[in-house]
């Protein structure tokens, strides 16, 4: 495999040339440090995610992990895939924090960077939580806009906030400038999706608009409780909004130089993706995706595109092109795109109905990307139907049960007496704390793929007795198959999954990542 050191590293970074660094450790270990404009793709979803965030086998792809042997199994399984340019950085993170070169920490780190620089740069207004409290308890008219996805609004929210996903915002332009008079406030779990939620009704023309200071974070911290598991449905702007949103967007577009793509150019460039990288975003609702949606195009609703534009984006280079229903909510994507430095960013001109209506198809359900190596994974492993529990050889008193899921799907529910496992260490760790070879083993995980995968490489490692539960275990607590719950036997530490702040309901990580997020303003002034 070839490597590449940490100085070439630096000035391929200085250039304006096409790459993708790929951080592959595991997200508790990129949390914790990691190189600017690096994305974290932990090595157990390289197979999944790749062919998305590179189409183009050609492209130069740096793999930056902890020095061992991660990056080469890595990099071993890009190149089975056909990918030409694959690249080690010597001695990982650690040799380039050692080299004395800059470092940062924390996840979506451009998205929340780019949040804060937002704030100063157009001043946003906030209100504080005790302030709004008090105001609401007077009897004060307020609109409360939580700006969360459906899936993070469903657990908590605001008491009496509406559920308007930051990417929507625009479609209520219109209806929120009607009623003027009310204050409108703009939250998320902490600061970023509010800012940008509340600039973005602010270059739309309003005035009354404000974010949350600190979002639900900030009002839990002030000592007031939040609304759990809020019954209302996502809040739906009049059709006469909707319809104005298209004229606003057009002179966004206009006024900010937005460039629109036809859907020619369009069908080209996804003719010519796996020779040149294209990203290609659908902004609109998860459910209005699934109803159709133009081939190649990706679900990211929601206002999650800006948010997470470093899991979405590997190669800054590429050609980015949004597309919604007609306009509205692409533009807005694309707007905010360019004000992160994006610099190849389109929107589809008249979005997918100019799709339909050129003859093009769309595509129905979600969209089934190819996985690496999976289907001859299957054919390397004896599969265990789950639709036959009894089959189970669960008998075996010295058998070992490996679940390879996500450690919180581990701790939701998993067969008794599993331990468990990221997929990311099965050849380091199996070996070294079962070394016996003939060691009857049974891989599983919710859905049966990462277990499929890494039954096959137990298989290549020389163990002769490897099961994999086709289908995951979820099918198995589908079927009332008794279950444990709880982390009962985990073998590493897990750092696979990074709560969020505000899911822990730990008040002191929620400051300490709040100052975070803050002195992030301090460190883009400094650039």
């Amino acid at each position: 495999m070839q490597s590449i050191s940490c100085d070439t590293l630096r000035r391929i970074l200085d250039k304006e040339q096409e790459y993708a660094l790929l951080d592959i450790r595991e997200p508790g270990e990129y949390n914790l440090g990691h190189i600017a404009r690096s994305t974290l793709l932990p090595r157990r979803d390289i197979e999944f995610r790749i062919r998305y965030l590179i189409p183009a086998r050609d492209t130069l792809i740096i793999l930056v992990g902890d020095g061992g042997k991660r990056e080469l199994l890595t990099a071993a399984t890009l190149e089975a895939g056909g990918y030409r340019k694959v690249k080690i950085l010597e001695g990982g993170f650690p040799g380039w924090s050692k080299a004395g070169y800059a470092t940062e920490t924390g996840v979506n780190v451009p998205s929340k960077e780019s949040g804060e620089r937002v704030h100063s740069e157009f001043n946003v207004p906030e209100i504080e939580p005790a302030d709004l409290r008090s105001r609401i308890d007077r009897g004060e008219p307020f609109l409360i806009f939580d700006a969360r996805t459906p899936e993070e609004y469903a657990r908590f929210c605001i008491p009496n906030g509406l559920n308007v996903p930051g990417g929507d915002l625009i479609l209520w332009a219109e209806e929120l400038k009607n009623n003027a008079n009310i204050p409108v406030v703009i939250n998320c779990a902490g600061r970023t999706r509010g800012i940008i939620g509340a600039q973005s009704l602010r270059r739309l023309g309003l005035t009354n608009v404000f974010a949350l200071r600190n979002g639900t974070m900030g009002w839990l911290l002030a000592g007031f409780d939040l609304e759990r598991e809020p019954k209302r449905n996502l809040a739906q702007p009049s059709e006469q909004s909707v319809s104005v949103a298209e004229k606003l967007a057009s002179q966004v577009a206009e006024e900010e130089q937005i460039p629109f793509m036809s859907v020619l150019d369009l069908g080209d460039l996804l003719s010519r993706r796996e020779r040149k990288t294209l990203y290609a975003m659908d902004v609109r609702s998860f459910e209005e995706y699934l109803c159709g949606h133009i081939p190649g195009f990706i679900s990211v609703p929601g206002g999650q595109a800006v948010q997470r534009a470093d899991d979405y984006v590997a190669v800054r280079t590429a050609t980015i092109v949004f597309s919604c229903d007609r306009a509205a909510r692409a533009t807005m994507a694309a707007y905010w795109y360019r004000k992160m430095g994006f610099k190849n960013v389109f929107v589809l001109r008249g979005g997918i109905y100019a799709w339909v209506k050129h003859g093009r198809k769309l595509e129905i359900g979600d969209v089934q990307e190819s996985t690496i190596g999976l289907e001859r994974a299957r054919s390397s492993v004896r599969c265990i139907g789950s639709s036959h529990a009894e089959s189970l050889p669960t008998g075996k008193p010295d058998l070992l049960i490996v679940d390879v899921g996500l450690s919180r799907q581990y701790a939701e529910g998993h067969l008794p007496g599993a331990v468990w496992l990221s997929r990311d260490w099965i050849e380091e760790r199996i070996p070294a704390l079962y070394p016996e070879r003939r060691q009857p083993i049974l891989v599983t995980c919710p859905d049966g793929r990462q277990s499929a995968l890494a039954g096959a490489a137990l298989v290549e490692m020389g163990y002769s007795d490897v099961s994999v539960l086709e289908g995951g275990t979820q099918k198995l607590i589908e079927r009332g198959r008794a279950i444990e719950t709880g982390l009962t036997k985990p073998l590493i530490e897990p750092n696979d999954v990074v709560l969020s702040a505000s899911m822990s309901g730990d008040k002191r990580a929620m400051r300490r990542y709040l100052d975070w997020e803050i002195e992030l303003a301090g460190k883009t002034e400094k650039k």
